[in-house]
């Protein structure tokens, strides 16, 4: 029962996560339209523009796993007792959740790194 409970928790905040992550970033595009509409407007196609969008998710979530990490690390004995057969610090366990977060957060980018691609430069230029 509490692996089954645990597993829910967890799936929901991979959920929120991904909400999260999607919202920073869709803020953070629509924030930037007018630079996005200038870099493009000065020469920079859409495979760069996508590469910045990337780079900040990038940059944003490697340092949310370098941190749940060593929190994860600190807090490692107050699981133990709820674990079974496993170490809190098993190398196979927390290479399978930070693979699956960075797979949620690859997925939750998406949708702003291609709507900041296709920004038309005039109408970024012209909305401000």
């Amino acid at each position: 029962m509490t692996a089954t409970l645990l597993g829910c928790f967890a799936i929901l905040t991979l959920v929120l996560a991904a909400i999260g992550i999607f919202g920073v970033l869709s803020y953070s595009v629509a924030q930037r339209t007018r630079e996005i509409g200038v870099r493009m407007a000065v020469g920079a196609d859409r495979a760069r523009i996508l590469a910045l969008v990337l780079r900040q998710a990038a940059v944003l979530s490697v340092t949310g796993v370098a941190a749940g990490l060593i929190l994860a690390l600190l807090c490692a004995r107050l699981l133990s007792s709820l674990l079974f057969q496993t170490s809190p610090t098993d190398l196979a366990s927390i290479s399978i959740s930070i693979g699956a977060l960075l797979l949620v957060t690859a997925t939750a980018v998406a949708l702003p790194a291609f709507r900041a691609a296709s920004v038309n430069p005039l109408e970024a230029l012209r909305s401000e």
